[in-house]
């Protein structure tokens, strides 16, 4: 089955039966995720040596996209997997490889910070060398799948030097590892996101993803391009999914005195034209960002900070479009259109957010280190 198509089926039989309850009750999409750990979705990007399909990042957005549409706290939870898998495909163990192609492993990230904020780059929990190992301490704020994931990268300062940050692949029952609460939000209600504790964690030097003090490094050139550009496939699949809700219903509903539906109101289309046209350019962006980040283009970081922004924003300016357009009835549960609208909101607000991205990218272009 083409790795779309099994998407597609699981999406359509699995996903929206179960989408109202991931919202309302906030529960994990358990059954949705272990259907992509057989169909072969949670090693999409696996190497096909070790069982994985061995696909690239275009393929990743069509899933997060697709998936986006319907129930965007599932699309969130495969993205900060995909996501960890590029740090794990890198400079994991084998093992882990291999559990993750044959769909027997979910992963995420754990890098948010109190105290850094939206700046990841720079946590500012410890990691202390003692004997043949390390010792780890830090408060992570939110971090999806907190009670599901199967291993987290988890970042912290260098146990030694001077630079930003080191990661590390933390197992879901390491000792010293916690989650103290867990997450009743307004939007992505289904991620399982909560805030994690690290006390006293002891880890061994195999743990250690990459060199020490390598973190900021593998943060920016192997995640970011991957979070970044699925992050702006999942604000797309919430557009085209939205759209969808209000262009069928103001189609279907009716002036009975005029025999007229919605939708022949020329204010009516006129609003839902803007936002086809929003979400058109949004995914011309994206696409242009996986050509630039694929053919090795100078611009290619620029469009990976330009997508997220310009995709998180023209979520929440067409969500806001669909809501007005179909009046009061947006605000009912069953019609599922209020959901996409809260679901919008969460992009500019995860880091980088769109504000630290505008900084970032004014930097970029007067010619001005961006992180500096």
């Amino acid at each position: 089955m083409h790795y779309l198509e099994a998407v597609k089926t699981t999406r359509d039989e699995i996903i929206s039966r179960n989408v109202q309850k991931t919202d309302q009750e906030a529960s994990f999409p358990k059954e949705a995720i272990t259907a992509f750990g057989k169909n072969g979705i949670l090693g999409l990007m696996s190497d096909a040596s070790l069982g994985g399909q061995g696909l690239g990042l275009d393929e990743a957005a069509a899933v997060i996209e697709s998936i986006a549409e319907v129930c965007p706290s599932t699309a969130m939870v495969l993205m900060m997997h995909y996501s960890a898998t590029a740090v794990i495909e890198k400079y994991g163990p084998v093992e882990l490889r291999t559990e993750i192609a044959r769909g027997h492993h979910l992963s995420t990230l754990a890098w948010s910070e109190v105290s850094s904020r939206s700046h990841f780059w720079a946590p500012s929990g410890t990691a202390e060398k003692v004997g043949d190992g390390f010792i780890l301490n830090g408060n992570k704020t939110m971090v999806t799948s907190a009670s599901q994931a199967d291993s987290f990268i988890w970042s912290s300062k260098p146990a030694e030097g001077e630079a930003a940050s080191s990661l590390w692949l933390v197992k879901k029952y390491q000792e010293g590892l916690s989650s103290p609460a867990a997450f009743d939000g307004l939007g992505l209600r289904g991620n399982d996101s909560a805030p994690m504790q690290a006390r006293q964690m002891k880890l061994s030097s195999d743990s250690l993803l990459g060199a020490d003090g390598e973190g900021f490094d593998i943060m920016i050139n192997t995640v970011l391009p991957v979070f970044c550009v699925l992050n702006a496939s999942a604000s797309i699949g919430i557009m085209d999914g939205a759209l969808a809700l209000a262009i069928q219903h103001v189609s279907a509903q009716k002036f009975e005195h005029l025999n007229s539906s919605l939708a022949e109101l020329p204010t009516i289309r006129a609003y839902l034209a803007k936002a086809r046209i929003q979400a058109d350019m949004t995914r011309t962006l994206r696409n242009d960002t996986l050509s630039a980040i694929k053919e090795n283009r100078a611009d290619a970081m620029l469009r990976v900070m330009e997508v997220k922004a310009a995709a998180g924003e023209s979520a929440m300016s067409v969500t806001d479009i669909c809501m007005r357009v179909c009046g009061g009835a947006a605000f009912r549960k069953d019609l599922g259109l209020e959901k996409l609208f809260r679901d919008a909101r969460s992009s500019s607000i995860m880091a980088p957010t769109s504000d630290v991205l505008y900084d970032f990218i004014g930097k970029a272009i007067c010619n001005m280190p961006v992180f500096g």
